[in-house]
């Protein structure tokens, strides 16, 4: 059995018609490239947070969920290699945008913030300083390519190919997911900055939540211990491994081959932290 998709991180097999199976392996990407290393139960720590975050938000909207327990897929699945890491799904008609609630201003929007420019339509209004709390949280979508270079839109665009009504659902949705995992999460000492969505529909039309979600790859997860307005927060996520390749750049070129073990082991116990503070 082959997969029939080879992400970054994810390799997704088509085992039936209505049926796919995801596996989360240990591989890490920085600034678009596969780094010929892995970060140790790196895929098992994303698919226990993922499934964890399903489980508890499966009342507020269907997700594409059928079976954690590789006992109970096809005997392939059964090897070592794939425990803790691999889930099977409905197939779904995915939906081609990608959802990010962004509840504190950094990244792209901060950017657009200081030049005073609107972000997918969002004009921010006030004084704000970097990583500081927006008063509402917004969604700006983006459009999935398959070159892996999304391209961020504005709601109205996402209306004008989705329709109002759905549109309107989907970011009911997101907000709603975002405003109670966040709670939860900052209740176990993690701002949750920013979060990414994906959605589907299955044979019946409904609308479904798909991928994964609230992970440190789909989510800026922050130590609130130690955060502070004006500076880029410490991040429970691949950060310090990006850091080290910046720091260590030599014309131009990024050290992709050369990332020392120890750099590793304290990304993989970052991605622990995480699991640990969220499920624990």
């Amino acid at each position: 059995m082959r997969p029939i998709y080879s992400g970054k991180v994810r390799e997704i097999y088509d085992i039936s018609e209505d049926r796919l199976v995801i596996v989360a392996t240990d591989r890490v990407s920085a600034f678009d490239h596969i780094l010929p290393v892995e970060i140790k139960n790196k895929g098992i720590i994303l698919n226990r947070l993922s499934n964890f975050w399903f489980d508890q938000t499966k009342g507020i909207v269907k997700n594409h969920i059928v079976e954690q327990k590789t006992e109970n897929m096809p005997i392939f699945f059964q090897a070592e290699r794939f425990q803790g890491r691999t889930v099977m799904v409905e197939k779904l008609q995915m939906l081609p945008f990608e959802f990010i609630v962004r509840g504190y201003l950094l990244g792209s929007i901060w950017n657009a913030y200081k030049k005073g420019e609107p972000f997918c339509g969002n004009i921010l209004s006030g004084n704000y300083q970097m990583a500081q709390k927006l008063e509402q949280p917004v969604i700006t979508p983006a459009t999935k390519r398959d070159n892996g270079h999304d391209e961020y839109v504005s709601i109205q665009y996402v209306q004008s190919q989705l329709g109002d009504k759905l549109t309107k659902q989907i970011m009911n949705i997101c907000f709603k997911l975002y405003d109670v995992c966040s709670q939860y999460a900052l209740s176990r000492g993690i701002i949750i900055a920013d979060a990414k969505f994906e959605f589907g529909r299955n044979k019946e039309g409904e609308l479904v939540l798909a991928d994964e979600i609230f992970t440190p790859d789909s989510s800026r997860f922050w130590d609130a211990a130690a955060y502070k307005i004006g500076v880029s927060p410490k991040s429970f996520d691949k950060q310090f491994l990006r850091d080290w390749l910046t720091e260590h750049e030599v014309n131009g070129e990024l050290p992709f081959d050369s990332v020392p073990e120890s750099v590793l082991e304290q990304t993989a116990q970052i991605y622990q932290e995480c699991l640990r503070r969220i499920v624990y």
